[in-house]
C-alpha cells in the first residue's frame, strides 16, 4: 500500500493501519485500513476477516481512551457514499481530542 501523503501511523497491527485523516472533517479524524486490499464492505468475510474486525474494535477503543473522547462515531461508507474505493472506517469527534 502506498500513500500520496506522509502518514504518522497511530496504530498499526497485522491486519491494520490507523492514522489521521489527510484532510479532516472533525476536529478528531482517524482512518483505520485493512491493509488486504478490500474495495468494501460487502468484500469481508466474518470467518476470514474476524482479524481485521477485532483489530478495528480495539483500535478505536484504545484511541477513545487514549484521546480522551467523550462523544465520537465509528462509521464506515458504502456504496454511492464510499467516495474512496478501498475499505476504511472513520473515528471521529466534535470535540477536540484531549492529548
Amino acid at each position: 500500500m502506498s500513500f500520496a501523503l506522509p502518514v504518522v501511523f497511530l496504530r498499526q497491527t497485522e491486519t491494520l493501519l490507523a492514522f489521521w485523516h489527510p484532510k479532516p472533517a472533525y476536529p478528531f479524524h482517524v482512518l483505520l485500513l485493512p491493509k488486504q486490499p478490500l474495495a468494501s464492505l460487502m468484500q469481508m468475510s466474518p470467518e476470514k476477516d474476524a482479524a481485521f474486525l477485532a483489530d478495528v474494535l480495539a483500535a478505536a477503543q484504545s484511541l477513545v481512551v487514549e484521546y480522551q473522547l467523550g462523544a465520537y462515531r465509528l462509521i464506515v461508507n458504502g456504496g454511492e457514499y464510499q467516495d474512496f474505493p478501498y475499505l476504511h472506517f472513520h473515528l471521529v469527534s466534535s470535540a477536540p481530542a484531549a492529548k
